[in-house]
């Protein structure tokens, strides 16, 4: 039975705004709400939802990038949460990450080797200089980038050539777990692929457990074992792949799936739509009950009342809405 590697335990990350005018109050905005699930050894779970929803905050969290205000993150038995700035630092060996902008993330006063041996002398600052040197090629050569370009930079590199420089950044110290933040988003379609295909050799070839932020749907498909669907914050569904894509519970998720392009235009157009009313609520100011009310089809008064929780569909498979078993009886209603 493959080993619970990470744990997620009612996870929220708070910021602190400035008021905008002259003695005006502090907002509060809340980026990751109660957020809780575990990730098993060697799997790759996607997290998705709209632009702003705390996907890139969530994943930052778990990684202590960015401190969260309440709960904790267990991995491996440790809670990460309450480890000392050094400690963290030597469980950073088994956790990584690789960013959305692959040019903006990289130093552009470092040339590629420096960029990849970085890591390598905070996580094993004993390893000898001629052994980093070792490794820094080897995992150049594992994501297809030439020995000759050790000695360039940033600047020299398209989109996918500085990605792949991330993503040896990320592997050099052979982690665990990388988190995966919108990898391909700012990359071109064709490139996309690439890294895409990239990502799952490695993951095959190294044992990796994924984490895999994105907005795209079909990426996340295609390399996810699970699906999270979050929405202000929170988990509004988590299942198996196969299940949330196949039959999604919650009127969010039907909504997400139903956008998202289908290249056979038969399918395209025999398919149920959606519709998405309006923008998502600030989460500064977010509304009563059930966060998705204000854009939901099937709203009721019901779900201004309170917060919905994470119900069971399926074994695996939990969905944050009161009325998803009639959503799921008939998918017609959450079309509007």
């Amino acid at each position: 039975m493959p080993e619970t590697l990470l744990s997620v335990e009612n996870l929220s990350t708070v910021f602190t705004l400035p008021g905008r005018a002259l003695l005006a109050k502090s907002a509060r905005l809340t980026a990751v709400s109660d957020v809780s699930f575990c990730l098993e050894e060697g799997e790759t779970l996607g997290i998705v939802g709209e632009s702003g929803c705390g996907k890139s905050t969530l994943g930052r969290s778990i990684l202590r990038l960015i401190e969260p205000t309440e709960g904790r993150v267990v991995w491996q038995g440790r809670s990460l949460t309450a480890l000392s700035k050094t400690e963290m630092r030597k469980a950073r060996r088994d956790l990584s990450i690789i960013f959305q902008d692959p040019v903006a993330s990289l130093d552009p006063r470092m040339n590629v080797g420096q960029i990849i041996e970085e890591p390598l002398k905070i996580a094993e600052p004993k390893l000898l200089r001629g052994e980093r040197r070792k490794r820094v090629e080897r995992v150049m050569d594992e994501v297809g980038l030439a020995p000759e370009m050790i000695n360039r930079y940033p600047h020299e590199f398209s989109g996918g050539q500085a990605q792949r420089i991330g993503i040896a950044r990320a592997i050099v110290t052979e982690p665990k777990l990388i988190v995966c933040d919108e990898p391909v988003s700012a990359l071109d379609v064709s490139i996309q692929a690439q890294i895409v295909n990239l990502l799952k050799a490695l993951k095959e070839r190294m044992g990796l457990t994924l984490i895999f932020i994105s907005h795209d749907l079909s990426v996340v498909r295609l390399v996810s074992d699970r699906i999270l669907v979050l929405y202000l914050g929170r988990i509004v569904e988590i299942g198996p792949r196969q299940q949330v894509f196949q039959n999604p519970a919650h009127p969010y998720t039907q909504a997400l799936l139903s956008a998202a392009p289908i290249p056979d235009p038969v399918v395209a157009r025999s398919r149920e739509r959606t519709a998405l009313q309006g923008d998502p609520p600030s989460p500064i100011n977010p509304p009563s009950g059930c966060g998705f009310r204000t854009r939901c089809p099937i709203a009721r008064e019901d779900c201004a009342k309170d917060l919905p929780p994470l119900a069971k569909v399926d074994a695996d498979h939990q969905v944050a809405c009161l009325f998803w078993t009639e959503v799921r009886a008939d998918p017609a209603l959450a079309a509007g």
